[in-house]
């Protein structure tokens, strides 16, 4: 028995030192992990919101508005007759740090928020390392193509659009606003932007990242911040990776965005990122609100807390939706 567990002891060893030194070399067992650990709960949050889904629901799943695989949304609409001009738009960006996350995991979110008056687009886009930045920003740029042309037969009005990310989402949102607004950066990135910048009437941006830390620190937040910005830029060290720069937004805010609205709890790792955010947007004149927590708000408040409807995340919902209705009037 002993020389069976001597042996087993050395098998696991050898095993852990074997997927160590793969990590080494590649980052996908990093974002294997990272799948599993984020797919477990995003579900466990989609299914605590389906007990207060409405049961008149008009939704259009997987359109494609692209060719590849990962190029289709979810589309939902409010019930009843739509607003002349059509319903405004809410494109919602999913998270999950670049390398996992799919439409389906903001769907019952959304299906929260469409009854108040606005239809909602839910995207996939294609994740690292297979594809890297800023692939996620030009199929963003896709979905309002796709918001233009198909408003021809849908009742949603293009000229109305607000863009909403959390975690990783809330970069690419933000990225694609900015491309919108910047050429010269959407050239930089070799993005091509066709949809006019006065549709974009608003960005709500939750526990957002915005630029490379200079540290990734320690523990579960260390791992999650150098397996992404390994696999999504592509260079063990992301500092150094030839889009390091573009992926900065902080510093390439146009004084021309639209106006923001900007949450993170308190105890998000990533909320400096969101006062940073914040900070640089009101240096430049943008019109920013931000719902932010004190610092000994009970219960401690993490990443994404707003997709647990308690009092914080219905506080959050209210004041997206009052935001909404304030950028897209008519």
């Amino acid at each position: 028995m002993r020389r069976l567990a001597l042996y087993l002891a050395v098998v696991v060893l050898i095993s852990l030192a074997g997927v160590a030194l793969l990590a080494q070399l590649s980052p996908w067992p990093g974002v294997q992990a990272l799948r599993v650990v984020f797919d477990l709960g995003a579900a466990r949050s989609s299914a605590a919101l389906e007990p207060l889904l409405p049961e008149d629901r008009v939704e259009r799943l997987d359109l494609a508005y692209g060719p590849d695989r990962r190029e289709r949304l979810d589309l939902f609409l409010p019930p009843g007759p739509p607003p002349p001009q059509g319903w405004p738009v809410l494109v919602w960006v999913h998270g999950g740090a670049f390398v996992s996350g799919q439409k389906e995991d903001v769907g019952n979110y959304l299906r929260l928020i469409v009854p108040k008056g606005f239809a909602a687009i839910a995207p996939d886009y294609s994740r690292a390392p297979t594809a890297r930045h800023p692939t996620p920003t030009a199929q963003i740029l896709e979905v309002l193509l796709w918001i233009k042309a198909s408003a021809q037969d849908r009742p949603i009005d293009p000229s109305r659009i607000v863009l909403a990310g959390d975690s990783a989402g809330s970069h690419i949102a933000l990225q694609t606003a900015i491309a919108l607004h910047d050429p010269a950066y959407a050239r930089s990135l070799g993005l091509r932007p066709q949809t006019e910048p006065a549709s974009l009437r608003g960005l709500a941006l939750f526990c957002g990242i915005y630029d490379l830390p200079s540290e990734t620190g320690p523990g579960l937040a260390g791992f999650v911040l150098r397996t992404a910005s390994r696999a999504y830029l592509g260079a063990a060290d992301a500092a150094r990776a030839p889009d390091a720069a573009g992926f900065d937004l902080l510093a390439r805010l146009p004084a021309t965005l639209p106006p923001l609205f900007l949450s993170a709890g308190n105890a998000d790792p990533l909320l400096p990122q969101t006062e940073a955010l914040a900070a640089a947007a009101r240096a430049q004149g943008i019109t920013t609100q931000a719902l932010l927590f004190a610092a000994d708000h009970q219960p401690p408040l993490g990443h994404e807390y707003q997709f647990t409807l308690d009092d914080a995340g219905r506080q959050a919902m209210d004041r997206l939706t009052t935001f909404l209705t304030d950028v897209t009037r008519p």
